[in-house]
């Protein structure tokens, strides 16, 4: 790492970054942010602890924690890093991931396999997740979901489904997400309660869906900010009581 940036995005999948785009510029306007990006090939074992050393072999070389950041499966990853590496991690902001971890669209799509073709999921999965489109629009939406399903990490498949049940992080947290996103549903997001500590956060944009940061990039931008700078003054204040 050739010059230590204060936070890390990370990306699990290639066709969906698009819609991270628009918070990542807001976020750069005050922070120095990388992306790390795991991908893999339609013939490649998709696999969580291969991402998770992949990313402990990134971030070996910063000399000092990181604010780690990351939607659905990419928050997921987040946070099964953080468990196993709380040194490394400054804090932790989910995006769209609810109480078990593991839940995301993919896991949705597996449990309607059963009973409708691929092209009718896909195409009310657009519809869930981003709400009503013109058919230009949709058509481009299915694509990128289908490559979705077909090129990036997830812990879903046709024969299993994982489940990741909550319990308390060790490193400062912040989740947030949309009132109105029918993966993870404001109950699921809300199963956080027990399990944040003094400090942690859990916010809700009022609407958005699954994608709420792509719609509401400054919104969600200034939350996460303003979480940000108030670990930062809990740190001040811990250094000056011990002067």
């Amino acid at each position: 790492m050739s010059q230590q940036p204060d936070v890390i995005w990370l990306n699990t999948s290639s066709s969906l970054l698009c819609f991270a785009q628009p918070l990542l510029c807001e976020l750069s306007h005050h922070v120095s942010i990388a992306r790390w990006e795991y991908t893999q090939t339609q013939d490649e074992a998709s696999s969580l602890d291969v991402a998770i050393q992949l990313l402990h072999n990134y971030l070996e070389s910063s000399n000092q924690p990181v604010h780690l950041i990351g939607h659905s499966t990419g928050g997921l990853l987040g946070l099964l890093y953080a468990r196993q590496y709380p040194e490394k991690v400054k804090s932790l902001t989910l995006l769209a991931v609810g109480a078990d971890a593991a839940i995301d669209w993919q896991a949705h799509y597996y449990s309607h396999c059963p009973y409708l073709s691929r092209q009718k999921i896909l195409n009310a999965m657009v519809y869930n997740l981003f709400g009503y489109q013109n058919e230009q629009t949709i058509q481009r939406l299915e694509r990128l979901l289908e490559q979705d399903l077909d090129c990036s990490l997830s812990p879903h498949s046709l024969f299993k489904r994982l489940s990741v049940p909550p319990s308390p992080v060790p490193v400062p947290l912040m989740v947030c997400g949309s009132r109105d996103d029918i993966i993870v549903e404001s109950d699921t997001l809300q199963g956080w309660q027990p399990f944040l500590m003094e400090g942690d956060r859990l916010w809700e944009c009022q609407k958005g869906r699954h994608f709420f940061h792509f719609f509401h990039p400054k919104l969600v931008a200034e939350q996460i900010l303003d979480f940000w700078q108030s670990l930062h003054r809990s740190d001040a204040v811990c250094r000056s009581l011990k002067v």
